[in-house]
């Protein structure tokens, strides 16, 4: 038999399937990646239940994903554990108002992405979403060799790790709640008005006290008029 013969089957059925291949569309690539979900984040990470709850109840959470996935400016979240919201004394949480409880989520969330080598350079006291740099918010963030330190004036805090972190989002975990010295502190009262008020000026503009020399004066001239009244019947 000839073997041209005996291959060319083989041929034809190679360039059948090469010309059904060429006829498909390319594969299609794979989907992207949802948009970024902070809570998700947390959950995946585990031991962030409380922060997660207040963070939605608050809405807090849904600020942080509307910013990550609306804009291109960074969020930066230090991320309290259950443990440090247990360390927490008996009733605070319960003590503070729904409004302080949004202050004290905004309170963790500095409006732009941080890595932890950038926090060298940060300028004291970094901005919170809570609050300007020179409000009522401070935050202070120091590092020492590997160590990120945060103190708040209430709270001394550490970082103890990194949870996630991306062009846009860096989550750190922190071992204590971090509490707005704000919280705590009284403000002054105002100043109330003086209530003393200047006694009024005699009419002449002097003290009201008679002149003792000019009582003096009188009193004399008397005296000389009645001697000399005497002398002329004398």
């Amino acid at each position: 038999m000839n073997p041209l013969l005996s291959t060319f089957p083989i041929l034809l059925f190679v360039s059948i399937c090469c010309s059904l291949t060429r006829g498909q569309s390319p594969a299609p690539a794979p989907a992207p990646a949802g948009p970024t979900n902070v809570t998700a984040i947390l959950e995946k990470a585990g031991q962030f239940g409380t922060f997660i709850r207040l963070l939605q109840n608050t809405k807090v959470a849904d600020q942080i994903n509307m910013q990550l996935n609306s804009s291109k400016q960074g969020v930066t979240l230090f991320a309290p554990t259950d443990r440090s919201f247990s360390d927490l004394k008996a009733g605070t949480l319960n003590s503070f108002t729904d409004e302080q409880k949004v202050e004290l989520m905004q309170f963790h969330v500095l409006p732009s992405v941080f890595s932890t080598s950038q926090f060298q350079t940060a300028s004291n006291p970094i901005r919170t979403q809570a609050g300007g740099s020179q409000g009522s918010y401070p935050l202070n963030v120091t590092v020492s060799g590997n160590q990120v330190n945060i103190t708040t004036g209430v709270t001394n805090a550490t970082v103890a790790g990194t949870v996630y972190t991306d062009s846009q989002l860096a989550v750190y975990q922190v071992d204590h709640v971090l509490l707005p010295l704000s919280f705590f502190v009284t403000p002054s009262p105002a100043p109330s008005p003086s209530t003393h008020r200047k006694a009024p000026d005699s009419p002449s503009g002097s003290d009201a006290t008679p002149d003792s020399s000019n009582a003096n004066v009188i009193t004399t001239k008397m005296v000389a008029c009645g001697i000399l009244f005497l002398a002329a019947f004398a």
